[in-house]
């Protein structure tokens, strides 16, 4: 009976040990996730501080960011809605990472 529990331990102890490293390499890539998402949403808030400082004016969409200060948005990873209210007042700025 005891060598039969001994046979059976390894087993489940190994499953166990490939189950632990599953759930850390699955919680690290969600964790990587959103840093990449709360990074490139600091680079534009970076960008429309930056225009501001050298123009007066916050920008008045994506694309001026873009075609101005070099900014790059991966689109086919994230969607980023970037509302400006007024040339003084800083955007609203989201971002959101597209399913896959």
């Amino acid at each position: 009976m005891l060598s039969l529990l001994g046979g059976l331990l390894v087993p489940v102890v190994a499953v166990a040990a490939v189950l632990c490293f599953a759930t850390a390499l699955d919680s690290l890539d969600s964790g990587r996730a959103e840093e990449d998402l709360r990074q490139l949403e600091e680079t534009l808030r970076r960008g429309c501080v930056a225009c501001y400082a050298a123009e007066g004016v916050y920008p008045p969409d994506i694309d001026y960011l873009k075609e101005h200060y070099g900014l790059q948005v991966d689109e086919e990873r994230y969607t980023v809605r970037y509302s400006a209210f007024a040339e003084n007042l800083m955007p609203d700025i989201t971002v959101l990472e597209i399913g896959p």
